[in-house]
């Protein structure tokens, strides 16, 4: 039995853990055996990240369609140089399977939670693409299932380990822009209700395993384009799968947000609807006296009464007391040394030092070793979603929302019906 095999007995069993060295040392030169379920578009760069760790043996992969299943397989034996690494039609021949440490899921984000709670109850430890929930009631649920396991889950909101973004939210989180009482963060809109025709289904997809725990419809390209494909598939649209962009890159914006105000065990206190029903920008989430408003600007926008950051992906700026300290909006400067200059004029002497990140897989197999929370836990990466789940909520339904962040529901005295912080479950999948 090896020292990961230990580590998981002692969390079920809810008792410390103390090795002899010999045993350390001897699980210095093993493998973390790993695991992929769903094989598409996110899944190549992953893959590639992972296949790189000297740490790490890819052993199986998993998808309901065939030809991305002997692809993700095909690309694992290639590396190795072998013919070994097993390829599975069902997920939960890699999440039951005892010989397997470590879980990648990318697969579409009505699974996601389903298929954490399967692997965390078997032991594993799961690097989990965002968002890690299709709704607020799973986060509840998968908070509580993580800190109840021991478990290591990573969620895959990498902008958590760019310097862009922890920079702009260590200056936040110092008090540099002054008292923060607004900002703005800019991605697509809400989600719709999938009224897709059907199409003929073709061999070699199982659809009702990809439909999973969501109703059942007929097959449409559109929502499982089949074989190996290229670009991010449009069940990204739909709320029986996902939330539209709100849940998408809201994902990654709104979890800087999460960061930059101190939120991670917390979160909103209520959500605001846009002006008319059907707009698809001008919904806020509400932070006491902070609004945060959805459609306007770059990746995520703060003012106080200071001054202003803006951050996005290969994009920074800060200004305070009217004067620019460091510049890089897409063009004519150097994102690092604008960065330098932001640091060197106000973090020399921070009292406020975020996780420092070596890289967003790299700190995932750093913290199964060392059994430490990494940079987007599952806390943070079910509370960051939840965010977004307001704001869908204040889309879908044009209504404001009054909410608790500390018990998940909403605040005393509210009116809006339970059955929207969750969905209906198919057959099997219930949770």
């Amino acid at each position: 039995m090896n020292r990961r095999h230990l580590f998981k007995k002692s969390a079920l069993l809810g008792v410390p853990l103390i090795l002899p060295s010999r045993l350390l040392e001897a699980e210095a030169n093993s493998k973390i055996n790993v695991g992929f379920i769903g094989i598409g578009k996110r899944t190549s760069s992953l893959l590639r990240e992972f296949l790189r760790a000297s740490e790490v043996k890819v052993v199986a992969v998993c998808d309901v369609d065939t030809s991305r299943r002997e692809s993700g397989k095909k690309r694992v034996d290639a590396h190795y140089k072998t013919k070994d690494c097993k390829a599975y039609n069902d997920f939960r021949k890699i999440t039951t399977d005892p010989a397997i440490d470590a879980v990648v899921i990318v697969t579409p984000d009505h699974w996601h939670t389903i298929q954490i709670l399967s692997a965390i109850e078997n032991g594993k430890d799961v690097y989990a693409e965002k968002p890690l929930t299709h709704n607020i009631r799973e986060s509840v649920l998968l908070m509580d299932a993580v800190k109840k396991s021991g478990r290591i889950v990573q969620t895959g909101s990498q902008q958590r380990s760019s310097r862009e973004f922890r920079v702009a939210c260590e200056l936040a989180r110092n008090g540099v822009i002054g008292k923060i009482d607004h900002g703005f963060v800019n991605f697509g809109g809400p989600g719709i209700l999938c009224d897709l025709p059907e199409e003929k289904p073709e061999p070699g997809l199982d659809w009702d395993l990809w439909l999973g725990p969501a109703p059942m419809r007929p097959y449409n390209s559109i929502l499982a384009p089949r074989g190996v494909h290229t670009h991010f598939p449009k069940w990204r649209n739909y709320y029986e799968y996902a939330g539209g962009q709100v849940n998408d890159w809201g994902a990654h914006h709104l979890d800087i947000v999460q960061w930059a105000l101190g939120k991670d065990e917390s979160g909103p206190t209520g959500a605001k609807r846009p002006a008319k029903e059907g707009d698809t920008k001008g919904a806020s989430v509400i932070y006491d006296d902070i609004t945060i408003t959805h459609g306007k600007g770059i990746g995520v926008h703060l003012i106080g009464d200071r001054g202003e950051i803006q951050v996005a992906r290969g994009d920074f700026a800060l200004k305070v007391d009217g004067k620019v300290v460091g510049s890089h909006l897409g063009k004519g400067t150097k994102l690092g040394a604008e960065i330098d200059k932001a640091e060197e004029a106000f973090l020399k002497d921070a009292k406020v030092k975020l996780y420092e990140s070596p890289g967003h897989v790299r700190d995932f197999l750093n913290c199964i070793k060392t059994r430490k929370q990494p940079i987007t836990s599952a806390v943070v990466g079910a509370r960051s979603i939840n965010v977004a789940h307001l704001m869908n909520l204040a889309y879908r339904h044009h209504s404001d929302i009054a909410w608790d962040p500390i018990k998940n529901t909403f605040a005393k005295g509210s009116k809006h019906p339970l059955e929207w912080l969750t969905r209906s479950y198919r057959d099997k999948w219930k949770i």
